[in-house]
């Protein structure tokens, strides 16, 4: 029996002196766990930007940057983020998990917290089902609002994926094709019937006998009697659920 320890000696240090090494490389990342922020359905918060700072892919300054922050959206309201997560790196800097509004749609990537400004919560989603042409709003969970809609036709569809409200605009050019409400989202088209093109927007319309249907070039058409309930309930920072 002695015999045996004496030639597995050798290999047990091996094994602890591995050990060892394992926790301290874990110890010197320091990396606190990730906490999760907004689950996109009862919870969400988001903030405006404070600065152009880099996107990462990861939460570290040595990880590569894919984009930057943007004050400003397209149409020149204050640009939106939503907070997905957060995580604190080894030298005590917090990192925060973000949507990123631009193509391809579903970019997430890595800010630090005091890129952005004050989180702010909202409790409602907007969830859009393109093969039922409706859109649903709720409000921690429980339904609020519905109605028919109108979506993108089958040579220009309304791209599906999570999004989120990052624009309130009154009676956009008038309140003639766009009705007298309208919402830019972060969601991306080809060509969407948002000026400019590209983004895709929840609005409403002056060809309501189109509804329900698949008439727009990627935005979200809905009655105006209808964009103007919505008005009232969906709050800048509002996830866009879109299947």
């Amino acid at each position: 029996m002695d015999a045996m320890r004496r030639r597995l000696a050798p290999f047990a240090a091996l094994v602890t002196v591995l050990a060892i090494a394992s926790t301290t490389a874990h110890a010197a990342q320091g990396d606190q766990p990730l906490v999760n922020l907004s689950n996109e359905q009862t919870v969400t918060y988001w903030a405006h930007p404070g600065s152009t700072s880099l996107i990462r892919y990861n939460p570290s300054r040595k990880s590569k940057a894919f984009s930057r922050l943007h004050l400003m959206t397209e149409d020149g309201f204050p640009e939106v983020y939503i907070a997905l997560a957060s995580q604190t790196d080894q030298y005590g800097t917090e990192w925060v998990q973000v949507r990123v509004p631009m193509r391809p749609n579903g970019k997430v990537g890595w800010v630090p917290r005091d890129a952005l400004g004050r989180f702010h919560t909202v409790h409602t989603q907007l969830v859009v089902d393109r093969r039922k042409l409706r859109a649903t709003l709720y409000y921690n969970g429980r339904r609020v609002w519905r109605s028919p809609v109108g979506v993108g036709r089958p040579s220009m569809p309304t791209p599906p994926g999570r999004f989120y409200i990052r624009e309130r605009i009154r009676a956009l050019q008038g309140g003639t094709i766009y009705g007298p409400y309208a919402f830019g989202t972060s969601d991306y088209s080809t060509l969407s019937d948002w000026p400019g093109g590209g983004v895709v927007g929840i609005h409403g319309t002056n060809e309501p006998q189109l509804i329900p249907g698949r008439p727009s070039h990627g935005c979200i058409r809905l009655p105006n009697r209808k964009v103007t309930q919505l008005w009232h309930l969906m709050p800048i920072g509002t996830p866009v659920l879109v299947l």
